[in-house]
């Protein structure tokens, strides 16, 4: 018989040093004759809870009715009832005596009275607790009377546990017995272990073992009584110490007390039903049930339900006990997410209840799930995830932004939404310095180069702007690729104004990076033609760049005459003013719109989206200055900078690429170092004839439209020739190609770009008669005589 038992107990019986579990300090109370101890699993470190009950002999009435609980939580399942692991049973010696324990693991669980301390909830948020609690009670009690037909005997404040999200737990099942109220030999067998139970926890028929009575009686009947010990308990804060205290209602809520006198009614059919007060009890309709309850049956529950609910649960949530909402709501919610049963706005939500967490608890609780919904294919979540971004952002690691979270949102630089481009752009301010060279060269800036050509202006000016701020984390060779060409031949160039200013503050953002030479033939060039730009702000920036970076020449002008400079003196000043003030028009200008045909300037564009940046590049700079207002008579001549998306990449117009050369590339990271290329002597020449003094000189508007009219001319190569426009986005079909030859120039000629062409055409030759030197060649004159003398005839 007891080698049957340990079975039904344990399985194996093989001892203490095989529990599959450490057993750690003990709590101070714990229900009937048991001890309840902390408790780690061997396997993972996981926290459990090990119940231990010893006796004497394996005889011993407190063992068998241990058993007896055992085996009913074992098979007993439901989620307001203890969970049961494990269990064993272990035989010993004690001073020559022998000893039998018993041990059962469970779900890492906490006293209920022990717990009540802990969390010390005052006023309406203990009473929506308590609520919360009793109503769970309620429904495993309704399980084990109406469902089982099973009576627990025993419910009081020592047979409730709380887990580690504050959900109530029913379990010291060691009186537990089935009900038959139609068995009339059952009587001997009910509630065998009955004298276990306090006599102040005994109903009047079972204090006088009136089996008969109890067997006519209803299966909740006991069970109903135990629920108001456990109210009395609850709200008193003491241990009941005789039946009689039941009388006393003082500490009862006026909302609970009609159902608390139903439950303790002195005859057992009138009792009150436990599914009946869970259906119908004033008590427990409150915020906090509500709101759980509904995120218990989220998925029965329609699109507008939860959107409505979800809309309202941050504010709600501020109402809430805060651990009740961390430790119970939060994880529901997170589930929820996980497994798609909650929509767009509960992702507010958790990240509002997840800023009350500590950085480490943020990390393992609600991070995992943000990283799992990168995946999902629902555009709402998406947006969701970037536009909060700032908010765990930085709470990522590397390897899993790398590897996990951005291949997810680069989908997002090709989304046919100009809106979710543009949140993708801005999230890379918080993922791009987690990002490994890698990823930045193969992968980011190849987006980033297209993304500056986009068709939405507000797209392409922050993209300028991102790379001004993510800068330092390009190696330097890739900066020395990608910098230069992307703040000039385009930025600088782009029919946007904000776009040009944005090229201006970007230039002088990483001035540092960039040497003497850079900074005299490519950079001061570009920045020059701005300072006439159409409109005011640009021209306020660019004056503010050209002060900047010749003031950085004079530096080294000064150092190189005084023999002070090192090998590769590169003098840096500060910023205008400094990557902060760039950062902080980034973040305010990424929500301007605009449309492909918003490119030119518009007056309430410019005030709203580069007002901030202005007013912290230059206090003189007017803050809401009329766009492309043409203060000067000479402004009307100056064209406007060409646009990036007026040519198939950038700088082609300027830098002289092949147009074979555009699909051989497609991101900036492929790009070549420059190489100083020697003129050839036929236009050695030709430069030597352009130092000459010319009698008239030749405006730039008419060389310019020289330049462009014949096709078969030949453009410098400048020194920013690099293969960036073998990797921008394709040209506009509004835009005419050019079918210009490269030719190579002198590098440091900053004139060759306007200088005549060479003639590569022969003038058509004249007609016999036509001009006074005109001779005639044979060939051909002669078959014109022909056809004169035949005409003639």
């Amino acid at each position: 018989m007891f080698k049957f038992l340990k079975e039904v107990v344990a399985g194996s019986g093989t001892g203490l040093k095989d529990l599959p579990y450490n057993i750690g300090e003990p709590y101070a109370s714990a229900w009937g004759s048991w001890l309840h101890f902390h408790g780690t699993s061997k396997d993972d470190g996981s926290p459990v809870s090990i119940f231990s009950l010893s006796g004497s002999n394996a005889q011993d009435g407190h063992l068998a009715a241990g058993r007896n609980g055992v085996k009913r939580l074992r098979t007993v399942r439901h989620p307001n009832i203890l969970s049961f692991l494990h269990s064993t049973e272990v035989e010993t010696v004690d001073a020559g005596s022998p000893k039998v324990t018993i041990y059962m693991v469970t779900e890492p669980v906490m006293p209920l009275s022990d717990k009540i301390k802990e969390l010390g909830l005052e006023g309406t948020q203990r009473d929506e607790y308590y609520a919360w609690g009793l109503h769970q009670i309620a429904k495993a009690v309704s399980f084990l009377n109406n469902d089982c037909k099973l009576v627990h005997a025993y419910v009081c404040l020592a047979s409730v546990v709380v887990t580690q999200t504050l959900d109530w737990k029913l379990h010291a099942f060691d009186v537990l017995s089935e009900f038959d109220g139609n068995n009339e030999t059952s009587s001997g067998q009910m509630l065998q272990y009955a004298w276990l139970v306090g006599t102040q926890y005994k109903p009047m028929e079972l204090a006088k073992s009136d089996w008969a009575g109890i067997k006519k009686s209803p299966p909740w009947a006991i069970d109903s009584w135990g629920m108001g010990c456990l109210i009395y308990e609850l709200f008193s804060g003491l241990k009941l110490g005789k039946t009689e205290e039941l009388r006393n209602t003082v500490f009862i809520p006026k909302s609970l007390l009609p159902d608390y006198q139903r439950l303790l009614s002195s005859a057992p059919s009138r009792r009150l039903n436990t599914s009946k007060l869970i259906e119908n009890s004033e008590y427990f309709q409150n915020q906090l049930v509500d709101t759980i309850h509904f995120m218990e049956i989220l998925s029965l529950k329609d699109s507008v339900e939860k959107d409505t609910f979800f809309r309202k649960l941050p504010n709600l949530s501020e109402q809430l006990p805060q651990q009740i909402v961390l430790k119970k709501l939060l994880p529901l919610l997170a589930s929820a997410l996980e497994y798609g049963s909650a929509s767009a706005p509960a992702l507010t939500a958790l990240l509002k209840m997840g800023s009350a967490l500590s950085s480490e608890e943020f990390r393992v609780k609600v991070l995992p799930t943000l990283v799992k919904l990168f995946s999902s294919n629902d555009r709402a979540i998406r947006v969701g995830l970037l536009q909060h971004i700032d908010q765990y952002g930085e709470s990522l690691s590397a390897q899993v932004v790398d590897e996990q979270v951005y291949p997810h949102v680069a989908t997002g630089f090709s989304d046919t939404s100009a809106f979710l481009r543009e949140l993708t752009l801005k999230s890379m301010l918080i993922l791009a310095p987690k990002l490994s060279q890698r990823t930045f060269s193969g992968s980011l800036l190849k987006h980033l180069s297209r993304l500056q050509v986009d068709e939405e202006p507000a797209i392409r000016t922050n993209t300028t702007i991102l790379l001004g701020n993510i800068a330092n984390y390009l190696n330097e060779g890739t900066r020395k690729r990608v910098l230069i060409n992307a703040f000039t031949v385009r930025a600088l160039r782009d029919t946007f104004p904000p776009a040009r200013g944005a090229g201006i503050m970007a230039l002088c953002a990483t001035s540092s990076y960039y040497d003497i030479t850079e900074i005299a033939t490519r950079i001061l060039p570009n920045v020059v033609v701005l300072t006439i730009d159409p409109d005011n702000d640009v021209r306020s920036k660019a004056f503010q760049a050209v002060d900047q970076f010749l003031q950085m020449a004079k530096q080294y002008y000064e150092k190189t005459n005084t023999a002070e400079a090192t090998e590769g003196t590169s003098t840096e000043i500060s910023s205008i003013p400094e990557n902060a003030g760039l950062l902080g028009w980034a973040m305010s200008s990424l929500t301007l719109k605009g449309k492909p045909s918003d490119h030119a300037p518009v007056s309430s564009v410019s005030s709203t989206a580069l007002t901030p940046a202005s007013a912290n590049a230059s206090s003189d700079t007017p803050p809401a200055a009329p766009l492309r207002v043409r203060s000067a008579p000479d402004f009307a001549e100056q064209p406007v900078p060409t646009s990036p998306t007026s040519t198939d990449g950038w700088g082609e117009l300027e830098n002289g690429l092949d147009e074979e050369c555009e699909n051989d590339k497609d991101g900036w990271d492929d790009l070549e170092p420059l190489e100083e290329i020697k003129p050839t002597p036929a236009l050695a020449n030709i430069q030597a004839a352009q130092r000459r003094p010319v009698s008239q000189p030749v405006s730039q508007t008419k060389l310019a439209t020289s330049l462009q009219s014949k096709s078969t001319s030949k453009l410098r190569k400048d020194e920013d020739d690099d293969l960036w426009g073998s990797i921008a986005a394709p040209a506009p079909k509004t835009s005419k190609s050019l079918n210009l030859k490269s030719t190579v120039t002198d590098d440091d000629d900053p004139w060759a770009a306007i200088a005549a062409p060479v003639p590569t055409t022969k003038a058509k030759p004249l007609s016999t008669g036509r001009g006074r030197s005109a001779k005639p060649a044979a060939p051909k004159l002669g078959a014109q005589r022909l056809n004169r003398t035949s005409s003639g005839t």
